[in-house]
């Protein structure tokens, strides 16, 4: 190849291109200059690529007025054209199977979910436990993903086996995050972390469902101390990484440090993982009502998605007033000087009529002590009362 590229004869016109996604186990002479000395880097296409792509392969297929490539770029975070290829042509043959002509989002969705987890397995046989442990298991992933601020949206959840997964938790990002910073990856190992909480607070046991939710959450940790340079305790240095496999590469890993080094980096992985695995436990122990409407949901439907999975944090509504008319109370008076004075009008009515009575007593008192005199001083009036007096007694 070096030859061709750069021997005696002389190549005019002709222009040699390769590829490779291993660029950093090339040897350096094939990258001098002369040879392959303009390099290239294509990264896996962005959301506007993506939608652009979903625009090129969906020329020739026939899709219902609902498609909306913009939300499919954002449901494929990750894809790339070939894979957004595939999945176009698995939604037409699921299309094709249940004889519509048209492929709409229902078929897309289902192709979206196919290639990231794996063909629906709905005739396995799953016992009441196994649906149980799973339901508890994916509303943890999912309930510590909605209350920490810096995961990913959840999209869907769902207790439907899928390849070798007895269910699964899809979340996705709102847009093509290039950094992450260290408390996103920590909530990130969180959410990870969040199905086995789950099963060790309701089930009060583990199960091996977690093997993979653990694997990555060590993955990350261990990258975070060892390339990152985001632990408190080793500081900031580049301390290796795990390098795959490949032809031509020793099958023993070679350490860069001493085993003193290598005993406390393995002790900052554990830190950080058990800090995390009790941050999952916190908010699962204050969200435990949540998760159990969020499991009696999985149990109805299976498959729950994003605006469900929000209905389960809002309030419930405050209940209704009766509208019954015998059971309607007459409304409080309001605490006001205005209400005193009309509450104290009754009370005041009748001390009035008291002293009124008082004040006729001393009126009949004060007149009969006026016609008293009046006897003794006035002689026409005592006449008066001796004719009367005779008057009588003739009578009787």
């Amino acid at each position: 190849l070096l030859v061709q590229m750069d021997g005696f004869e002389k190549n005019e016109g002709i222009i040699v291109m390769a590829a490779t996604n291993r660029a950093d186990i090339l040897d350096p002479a094939l990258m001098r200059p002369g040879r392959f000395d303009r390099q290239i880097y294509v990264n896996i296409p962005d959301v506007k690529g993506r939608e652009e792509i979903f625009k090129v392969h969906s020329r020739n297929k026939p899709l219902a007025p609902d498609i909306n490539f913009k939300s499919l770029a954002r449901l494929t975070s990750g894809f790339t054209g070939a894979d957004i290829e595939n999945l176009l042509n698995e939604a037409a043959i699921l299309a094709a199977r249940a004889n519509r002509k048209l492929i709409n989002m229902e078929d897309i969705s289902e192709a979206i979910n196919k290639v990231i987890a794996g063909p629906a397995k709905k005739s396995r046989v799953v016992t009441e436990r196994d649906k149980r442990i799973t339901a508890y298991h994916e509303s943890g992933h999912a309930i510590v993903a909605k209350m920490l601020k810096n995961c990913d949206s959840v999209h869907e959840v769902s207790i439907i086996p899928r390849g070798m997964a007895a269910g699964y938790t899809i979340t996705l990002p709102e847009n093509d995050d290039n950094h992450y910073t260290r408390q996103k990856l920590l909530d990130q190992i969180a959410m990870l972390l969040g199905g086995r909480a789950a099963e060790e607070l309701v089930i009060k046991d583990v199960s091996a469902g977690a093997s993979n939710d653990i694997q990555r959450a060590s993955k990350i940790a261990r990258k975070m101390v060892t390339e990152w340079g985001m632990s408190a305790e080793i500081g900031t240095l580049y301390l290796g990484s795990s390098e795959e496999v490949f032809i031509g590469r020793d099958y023993q890993t070679q350490l860069n440090y001493s085993d003193e080094m290598a005993a406390k980096i393995d002790a900052e992985i554990k830190r950080i993982v058990d800090g995390q695995y009790a941050v999952a436990l916190a908010v699962l122990r204050e969200n435990r009502a949540v998760m159990d409407k969020m499991v009696k949901l999985l149990y109805e439907k299976e498959t729950i998605y994003e605006n469900e999975i929000d209905a389960l944090f809002e309030p419930d509504p405050p209940a209704l007033p009766p509208t019954d008319e015998c059971s309607k109370e007459e409304p409080a008076p309001a605490a006001d000087n205005d209400t005193k004075v009309e509450d104290a009008t009754p009370a005041g009515n009748a001390a009035t009529a008291i002293e009124d009575k008082k004040s006729a007593e001393k009126a009949a008192t004060a007149a009969a002590g006026n016609a008293a005199s009046s006897t003794e001083d006035d002689k026409p009036a005592g006449n008066a009362a001796t004719a009367a007096a005779e008057e009588e007694d003739k009578e009787d």
